[in-house]
């Protein structure tokens, strides 16, 4: 007698729809803006751009000590003390474009003092960026806090912030800094910072910081006006939530990226700014070097060392321009509606 054995469905296993596709996995804000932004060639190559300088930067000490170079020691010997201390080859008329350069000092040398402009490069580039990376870590949090209480809050509180921003923008930036300088980095050693220039590398942060928040107030105040209509945060108001809750745990996360964007594009406003200021002599105290410094220094000596501006200025444009093209990108990538056509 045969026996019919009937298989069981539950242990066999279950045949694939071919209907049905792979499941869709959910990806965040961050990695949808992170795919955004990979498919921008210019903003991947321009990041690229970016983080070999900042590592440049970061990296200066070992750089130049690898190639037998500071940016403080003197090099007499290779000046032409016969024309007034200028590099050697420099001397009219058989100046080239180039003179000064060579394989122990590949950007050339400072006249008068002979210091390597490579080495001076590197550490002036990380001076100017940590100066324009605190000034916009503090306008971003200024920003961020008086804008979003004047927003939410409204009344009394949003009539203060802003005549205190109109009365802040009113003020002529570039004449304020300068009149300024010497008043307010005396208050600095006063008060405890080191004299020299952690005082003046304190007050630039200070002054770009205090006459910089006012433009990301008035965005984020703006951005708040509309996020507090919206149903999370009238339900966290139902709920019994607190004043500081509702700021900073429901409505800052939704204003991260203008937050963001404004940041990006600041900082390489910075980078310029600190080296116009240099220029004008309210930056660091020689010979600690700086773009301003060096690009005020080469200007004496344009029209026989013209790589001696030409390098600095054409580095801190590559840095400001790459810093421009990310904030582009970054933009792009977190408001597609905003991007490049």
């Amino acid at each position: 007698m045969s026996v019919l054995v009937q298989d069981n469905p539950a242990a066999s296993p279950p045949t694939p729809d071919p209907d049905q596709g792979e499941e869709i996995q959910g990806r965040s804000l961050s990695a949808i803006a992170w795919g955004r932004f990979r498919r921008d060639k210019v903003g991947m190559f321009s990041l690229g751009v970016l983080i070999l300088l900042l590592l440049s930067a970061l990296l200066a000490g070992p750089i130049t000590s690898l190639m037998g170079v500071d940016p403080y020691t003197l090099n007499p010997e290779a000046l032409d003390k016969a024309n007034g201390g200028i590099p050697l080859g420099c001397g009219v008329p058989d100046a080239s474009f180039f003179c000064g350069i060579s394989r122990e000092h590949p950007f050339g040398v400072e006249p008068g003092t002979g210091r390597d402009l490579f080495a001076r490069v590197l550490y002036g580039m990380r001076i100017s960026i940590f100066i324009a990376l605190s000034a916009t870590l503090v306008t971003t949090l200024l920003g961020t806090v008086f804008g979003i209480v004047a927003g939410y809050l409204g009344g009394r509180w949003d009539t203060v912030i802003s005549r205190l921003m109109d009365i802040i923008l009113a003020f002529p930036f570039l004449l304020i800094i300068l009149a300024l300088s010497g008043v307010f980095t005396q208050r600095l050693v006063a008060i405890g910072v080191p004299e020299g220039n952690p005082a003046r590398i304190t007050y630039l942060v200070l002054v770009l910081s205090l006459f910089g928040w006012p433009y990301l107030a008035r965005i984020v105040r703006g951005q708040v006006l509309s996020v507090r209509e919206r149903e999370f945060v009238e339900a966290s108001i139902a709920m019994g939530a607190g004043t500081r809750r509702i700021l900073f745990k429901e409505m800052l996360p939704n204003l991260w990226a203008p937050i963001m964007i404004y940041a990006t594009l600041t900082l390489p406003t910075y980078i310029a700014t600190e080296a116009v200021l240099s220029f004008l002599g309210v930056g660091v105290l020689p010979p600690t070097p700086t773009f301003g410094a060096i690009l005020a220094d080469s200007v004496t000596y344009m029209s026989i060392i013209p790589s001696y501006l030409l390098i600095p200025g054409v580095i801190l444009a590559i840095l400001v321009v790459t810093f421009n093209l990310v904030g582009d990108s970054v933009r792009d990538a977190l408001d597609p509606r905003a991007s490049r056509q």
